[in-house]
């Protein structure tokens, strides 16, 4: 599953930075969307790279890593754009 990190990036690269030894990548397969500042509302996303931290995730789309939080049943709500570098996402864990 790490086809879809970056250039140069591993799954280790990515527990090393952020100190979660059980950082993975998950499965597509769940309900990804961002809230809509000030509305209320959700947008969908469509993630190319799914990354959980405990209950915190990262996922990129169209090159810009959201966080969000993995919900019980494996939905990600995600609040907010961290921007296009993934270290300085994971550095916002």
């Amino acid at each position: 599953m790490n086809s879809g990190l970056p250039a140069g990036w591993t799954i280790e690269r990515v527990r090393a930075l952020s100190g979660d030894p059980s950082a993975v990548p998950l499965s597509f397969d769940r309900l990804v969307v961002v809230e809509t500042a000030g509305q209320g509302d959700y947008e969908p996303l469509r993630p190319d790279v799914i990354l959980a931290f405990h209950e915190l995730c990262l996922v990129r789309d169209d090159g810009e890593w959201f966080m969000g939080q993995l919900d019980d049943d494996g939905s990600v709500i995600c609040w907010g754009s961290y921007g296009s570098d993934l270290t300085e996402a994971i550095r916002s864990l």
